[in-house]
């Protein structure tokens, strides 16, 4: 797997998160660290935010919970989106990057079907 060295311009884990939850079925995978969840044609996504503040990525199969990932907004200082090829098809990793001043890292990772410009005849079914 090959990934190109352009990138798109950062921006808020707000608008992240909001654009994310209109595009559910495009998400592939989301990942950190302690804990990756991946799409599965049987598998519905669930997005919402904790009282805390946190936001929360669900992975549903029927009624059941098979994974879920807790998201501390005051962690992310930004998101940061590269394509990623994989010889079939193009994707964008969306990375929530945090740490302070030149110190920062991925904490989270959302592998998407496309970029935030590249959803035009987007549908509710799963891409």
């Amino acid at each position: 797997m090959t990934t190109s060295t352009k990138t798109a311009a950062p921006l808020t884990f707000e608008a992240f998160w909001r654009w994310l939850q209109d595009h559910r079925n495009c998400l592939l995978r989301v990942g950190s660290n302690d804990v990756v969840l991946m799409d599965h044609e049987l598998l519905h996504w669930d997005f919402f935010d904790e009282d805390d503040g946190s936001a929360v990525v669900q992975a549903i199969v029927g009624k059941s919970l098979v994974g879920e990932a807790i998201i501390e907004r005051a962690d992310v200082v930004f998101v940061q989106a590269t394509p990623e090829h994989d010889g079939q098809a193009q994707n964008w990793n969306f990375e929530c990057i945090g740490g302070r001043g030149s110190e920062n890292y991925p904490i989270w990772t959302f592998l998407m079907t496309h970029n935030m410009e590249g959803a035009q005849g987007h549908s509710v079914l799963k891409h």
